[in-house]
Formats: C-alpha cells, sequence, structure tokens
C-alpha cells in the first residue's frame, strides 16, 4: 500500500494559549502530558502567567467508556478461540467456523451498540446523550463495513448467492422500513396511511416481494375499478425468480427464468398497462431496473450502497464478485452526483465491493478512532489466508502490527491490560519484547495485583520481570516493616543480597523483642534458605528454638555449637548464642560434652580476646553488664567441663 497523508485532526486544550506559547509534552505509552511553558512562540521569555496544569491527551478514549469494555472484553474471547483453530485443517473446511467467529464479533458490536443507543435515549444529560449518539454511529459503520467484508471475503459466495447475501446485508442495515411498517399497519387504515405507499415501495426495493403484495393487497380493497392492474402487479411480483443455492435449479436455468420474468414486466410498461396509476407504474419501473426511476427513490433508499443492492437485484441478479466493482462505483457516481466527494464510509465500502482488503484496512485505520476493528478483523482474514502476500517493511506482518498497536492501547487501561496480554502471546515476531516492555508499566497498586502479573511472566519464563517485580514489592514490604513479606519476595526473586538485608532484621528484630515474627515464613523455608548465608542462619537459629522448646536438649546444643563453630552465625551474634546456651549448661542433666564444652570456651575467648565491635544484639549495654555475662558463662563452662569430665570418665570406667 503506497503512503496517503492524512492531516491530522488539531486538539483544542482549555486553558493553553497555543498561538503565543511554547507548549511542552511527554509521551507516555497511550497519552501524552502536555504543559505550557514560559517561552513566547518567537523564543524569547514570556513575561506572563503560565497555565498551572499539566493536561493529559489520550488518543483512545473508548476504553474508558464501561459499555465499550464489555467490548473489548466479549472479542477478546473470540478472539482467543479464533487462535485455537486447528492449523493442519485446509482452509476451505473451516470456512463455516470463520463465518460462525465472523457473526460472533458482530453480535457483541450490536448488543453494545443497542445498549449505547438505550442509554443515549435515556440519559438526560445533553452532553453525554451525543457522546454517546457519536459512539452509536461509529459502531453502526464499523458493523456495516464488518458484515460486507464478511459477505466479499470470508463466505465469498458466488455469483447467484452473492445478491442474496448481499440482500440481507442491506435489511439488516435499514431497519427504518421495518418501524415504518409497524407504524402504518397498526393504523385505523393502513391503506389510508401518509406513508402506505412509501413502504410499498421500501418493500420492492429490498426484494420483499411477499410483504409487498400483502400491502398492496389493502389498496386493492379500496379501488375496486384499478383490481386489475394490481392483480396483474400481485402476478408480476409473484413469479419473480428468486435464486436458491441449495435447490436443482442452475445458475443458468434460473438466469433464463429471469430474463423471461424481466420481458414480460417489460411489456407491460410498454403496454401502458399501469399508465393510470402512477404508483404502480414506479413499482413495475423498478421491477425492470429503470435506474431513473430508482434515483427518484433516493430518499427510500437513503444509500448508494442501497441503491447499488437494488439495482443488481432488478437488472443483473447474477453478478459475478469480479464484477461489483463496476456496478459499486458507478451506482455511488450515480447516486452522489448532487452531494459532493464521497464520505470516508462510502470510499471503505467501495475499496470492499473492489475487494482491495489492504486499502479497507489502511482507510478505516485512519477513519476509526481505535484499533479494535482493524486488528479484530486483520486477524480473522489472516486466519482466512487473504492477507498472505502483503508484509510490512519493518519486520512485521500486517496482522501483527495491527494486534501490537491494539494491545499497547489495552495496556494504558487500569483493568484492560490483562486481556494485552493474550494479544501479545500470539504475537510470534514481536509479541513478547513487547509484552516484556508493557508489563514493567503496570502501576502494582496492591500485592493481589502484584501477584497477577508474577504469575503471568513465570508462565512465560520472563526471569527478568520477575526479579523486578520481586524486588519492587520486597522493598515495598520492607519500608512498611513488613518482615515476612519482604523475605518472601525478596525468595521469590532469588536475591540474595536483599534476603540477607532482610534476615539481618528479622535477627534485629528477635533481639529488640526476644521473639520471632513471621513464624510460619520462616518455619517452612525449606531449601529457600540456601539462598544466603545469613538467611540459612536465621532457618537454623529457629530450629533451634524449636528443638528446645519440644525438650530436645541434645539437638538443640549441637545445633547451636555448630552455628559458631561453622562460622554460619555473624560474630556479632555469638554473644547471643552464648547467652542462649545458658540454660542448656544449667540442666541437671549434661548436656554438652567434653569436647563440645571446650569449643564453646574457645568461641567464648575469641569474643573476648582484644577488642569486639558491640553486638548488634545490645548495641546500648553497659561494659559491666557485658562483664558479668562472660563471668556467668566462664563459671558455667567450667562447671559443666567438670560434671562432663566425671560422666565421661564414668561410662568409661
Amino acid at each position: 500500500m503506497e503512503e496517503v497523508d492524512v492531516e491530522p485532526t488539531t486538539t483544542l486544550i482549555p486553558g493553553i494559549d497555543f498561538t503565543h506559547k511554547h507548549l511542552g509534552f511527554v509521551w507516555g505509552p497511550g497519552d501524552i502530558l502536555v504543559y505550557e511553558t514560559e517561552y513566547k512562540a518567537t523564543g524569547a521569555a514570556s513575561s506572563g502567567l503560565c497555565c498551572p496544569f499539566v493536561h493529559v491527551v489520550r488518543k483512545d478514549e473508548d476504553i474508558y467508556s464501561p459499555i465499550l469494555r464489555k467490548l473489548f472484553n466479549e472479542s477478546h474471547h473470540i478472539f482467543v478461540g479464533l487462535q485455537k483453530i486447528k492449523e493442519e485443517v485446509p482452509s476451505k473446511n473451516k470456512k463455516p467456523q470463520f463465518v460462525s467467529i465472523s457473526k460472533n464479533y458482530r453480535s457483541v458490536i450490536r448488543a453494545c451498540m443497542e445498549e449505547l443507543q438505550h442509554i443515549a435515549v435515556s440519559t438526560r444529560d445533553g452532553n453525554l446523550a451525543t457522546q454517546y449518539g457519536n459512539q452509536v454511529s461509529i459502531l453502526l459503520a464499523v458493523e456495516l463495513i464488518w458484515n460486507l467484508c464478511e459477505v466479499l471475503f470470508i463466505e465469498a459466495a458466488p455469483a447467484g448467492a452473492l445478491l442474496l447475501h448481499l440482500l440481507d446485508w442491506v435489511r439488516l442495515h435499514k431497519a427504518d422500513v421495518d418501524e415504518k411498517a409497524r407504524e402504518v399497519l397498526q393504523s385505523e387504515s393502513p391503506a389510508e396511511h401518509p406513508a402506505y405507499w412509501d413502504l410499498a415501495i421500501s418493500y420492492v426495493l429490498q426484494g420483499r416481494t411477499d410483504e409487498a403484495r400483502q400491502i398492496l393487497v389493502k389498496q386493492a380493497t379500496l379501488q375496486p375499478a384499478a383490481r386489475g392492474m394490481f392483480k396483474l402487479l400481485d402476478t408480476l411480483l409473484m413469479k419473480m425468480p428468486v435464486y436458491n443455492p441449495g435447490g436443482t435449479q442452475t445458475l443458468t436455468e434460473f438466469d433464463v427464468n429471469w430474463r423471461h420474468w424481466h420481458e414480460e414486466c417489460d411489456r407491460c410498461l410498454q403496454d401502458n398497462s399501469f399508465a393510470s396509476n402512477r404508483h404502480l407504474e414506479a413499482i413495475c419501473k423498478i421491477l425492470v431496473g429503470d435506474e431513473d426511476t430508482l434515483l427518484e427513490q433516493k430518499d427510500l433508499l437513503g444509500t448508494w450502497y442501497h441503491f447499488l443492492v437494488t439495482r443488481l437485484l432488478y437488472s443483473h441478479p447474477t453478478v459475478k464478485p469480479t464484477e461489483l466493482h463496476y456496478y459499486a462505483q458507478s451506482s455511488m457516481d450515480m447516486f452522489l452526483d448532487t452531494r459532493g466527494a464521497p464520505e470516508p464510509l462510502d470510499s471503505i465500502l467501495l475499496a470492499a465491493f473492489e475487494f482491495d482488503i489492504h486499502q479497507v484496512i489502511k482507510d478505516c485505520s485512519i477513519a476509526l478512532n481505535n484499533w479494535w476493528f482493524v486488528a479484530h478483523l486483520t486477524d480473522l482474514l489472516d486466519h482466512c489466508k487473504l492477507l498472505q502476500s502483503h508484509n510490512l517493511h519493518f519486520g512485521s506482518n500486517l496482522r501483527e502490527f495491527l494486534l501490537l498497536e491494539y494491545a499497547s492501547g489495552l495496556f494504558t487501561h487500569h483493568s484492560l491490560w490483562q486481556l494485552a496480554v493474550d494479544y501479545f502471546d500470539h504475537c510470534p515476531e514481536f509479541g513478547r519484547v513487547y509484552l516484556e516492555l508493557q508489563i514493567e508499566r503496570v502501576p502494582l497498586d496492591t500485592e493481589r495485583k502484584a501477584l497477577k502479573v508474577l504469575r503471568i511472566c513465570e508462565q512465560r519464563q520472563m526471569a527478568e520481570q520477575v526479579r523486578s517485580i520481586c524486588k519492587i514489592m520486597a522493598k515495598r514490604a520492607l519500608r512498611n516493616d513488613r518482615l515476612g513479606s519482604a523475605l518472601s519476595w525478596s525468595i521469590r526473586a532469588k536475591d540474595a543480597a536483599f534476603a540477607t538485608l532482610i534476615s539481618e532484621r528479622f535477627l534485629q528484630d528477635y533481639c529488640a523483642r526476644g521473639t520471632f515474627s513471621d513464624l510460619d515464613l520462616i518455619d517452612n523455608l525449606g531449601s529457600a534458605m540456601l539462598l544466603s548465608d545469613r538467611l540459612t542462619f536465621l532457618g537454623q537459629y529457629r530450629e533451634f528454638h524449636k528443638l528446645y522448646g519440644e525438650k530436645r536438649f541434645g539437638e538443640a546444643a549441637t545445633l547451636l555449637l555448630s552455628l559458631m563453630t561453622a562460622k554460619i552465625a555473624p560474630r556479632s551474634f555469638w554473644m547471643t548464642l552464648l547467652t542462649d546456651a545458658l540454660p542448656l549448661l544449667e540442666q541437671k542433666q549434661v548436656i554438652f560434652s567434653t569436647d563440645q564444652t571446650y569449643e564453646l570456651m574457645h568461641c567464648l575467648e575469641e569474643l573476648t580476646a582484644g577488642k569486639v565491635i558491640p553486638s548488634l544484639d545490645h548495641p546500648m549495654q553497659d561494659e559491666d553488664i557485658e562483664t558479668t555475662k562472660v563471668e556467668l558463662l566462664r563459671l558455667a563452662l567450667a562447671r559443666n567441663l567438670a560434671l562432663a569430665i566425671v560422666k565421661e570418665g564414668t561410662v568409661e570406667g
């Protein structure tokens, strides 16, 4: 596709004078922050006051609409289901599935449209009603385009069946005929209703001949003199051939029958059979496809594409897909002749009739205010193998580019970001890179949200992002003095340095209060305690307390000694450990053996020899208290040594 220059729309920001002052801005993932600077447009400093506000300019407001969020949520489920269709099945065999998926997308659009319409009508806020009305108009256009693409590209109906699909398309999007029918038929005298003939002609314009016949009968009963004319027209309408794709009649046989019927209608006109009734004559002229008569019904047709389908119905019902573009262009030229240049919607529909898929996608990308439509339609068309020949110059195909843009927009929303993850997952080339960049921007407001983000990263083996999230949450928990949570996050991050820091805080907390907080966590560290030496010590020291509490004094003594002799315990904590040994030394039975007592004595002497940095557990204690502790320990150790020697000697004897 060649590039088309499109003038961007100007967004006016209230309170900012962009004509006299420079604006500063900062790009964000889905919006821009704009602020007024102190510089004039000429470059000199301004003496006037600046606007004190920073404005947020969003490019996609739709994701903040609660009703349109339903559209995003529902279509996400359809999208994921589409990706699961097996690749090995030939594309032709999957057509019914693709058509069904397309209809599902359209039903979601229509449901949102109806809800918006209901709110627009019921709200008393004029601005809100206008906003919802605009959204309804956009969704109407979106569904119209999608439905046509479904008929032309996905259904890919051949000649004969093609026109039947186009008729359904027009009828679905021209709902005012049914509203008019209710109004006329519910009146006291339908045949005398001012809109009676408009309704009859509208039925004929849509190829609804049975309904046209039913309504014409009401007029025939009021005009006995003209009953013959009504009967003749009724016969023509009844005999009008309608192609049945599932029937036994071939397209050639249908074409022959249709031509005979067309000639019969033409003869009735030539014979002036309806000359005395202009309405019946107009209907007969429509049946022979008279273009001037059709153009006289512009108000009833409403659009050039309705004119196109009616024109084909009564002049070329066996039109082939390859011939559509000629009729579409000429119909648009004839119908819009007095209205000037075509609207963006007209250009998009014309491109569809020309089977230029890429132009449809490009024009929709420019005309619509978000990527939802083009992303999902392109994805579906790509699954139908209709976009294989088109790759972009910057490495990704068109499908992936549009899905990445759409998903990136979703990531700016506080809840819709979770949907975007699946879209990135199904972009094989750049999806993971985008996800890694976007996931880091998700604000981790709560621990629950952090766990959601973490689970997403862990499922996709995004190790760096997992570490980053865990570190952020660990630091936040530590700032809030939630040591257990901080330790849990640091273990998940496998951050040894931070785990060491938190373990130190646990030990300080124990020294200050005499008990451990978050016992469940420490008791269930398991292999995680091997992350750092300090964490190992914390786990083992807690194990010592458990053994002591269970009166398993021998095992507790062995563990306590190993913590000191293996140098696992920080030297600053030795005095606390030796103090913990005192109750064991004072037990009636001998718990520490001779060798173990010598080891404890050696540790005590090593701790008291020379200058020792004040311990972390008692940073504010006086020296005499420390001296008293040492003396008590020496006394207890000496007593235990004597008892151990006697006991061991007795056993040996």
